[in-house]
């Protein structure tokens, strides 16, 4: 019976509290953010991991780095890997607009004979085009 009434009270406790919408923590976004320059080797070895250093930029105090996103997208003769670096950026907050270049590095690892061919993202162009820099590395076996 203790059991019963102990298991009913914890449903009741359950159904009865509730999660506030009027959260007033921190809300964020995810940017893109330009990057201005990317080392890579002259060449790759197949199956080789090899650290790749980017730097991009910083609008301000608020945007804080959170990764990379790369997409792909292959061509018959080609491995394209396409580079945008994400921040995030805490909406409603007194931002200081300091433009910082910042280095960091992904990981990579060479897994097809195929040159590769990245494409890091820079920006947009006037036309809202989005613009990269790009590097063509081949492998070799």
């Amino acid at each position: 019976m203790k059991k019963a009434l102990l298991l009913f009270l914890c449903f009741i406790g359950l159904t009865t509290t509730s999660c506030s919408l009027d959260d007033d923590g921190a809300n964020f976004y995810f940017v893109p953010l330009q990057i201005v320059d990317a080392e890579l080797p002259e060449s790759f070895m197949l199956n080789q991991t090899y650290q790749i250093k980017v730097t991009y930029v910083a609008p301000n105090d608020c945007t804080t780095f959170e990764g990379f996103d790369i997409t792909k997208s292959d061509s018959e003769d080609m491995i394209v890997r396409n580079v945008v670096a994400i921040g995030s950026e805490i909406e409603q907050q007194q931002c200081t607009q300091v433009v910082q270049e910042i280095e960091t590095t992904f990981s990579f690892l060479c897994l097809y004979s195929k040159t590769y061919v990245f494409r890091f993202w820079t920006g947009e162009d006037a036309n809202g085009e989005s613009e990269y820099l790009e590097f063509e590395v081949p492998v070799n076996q």
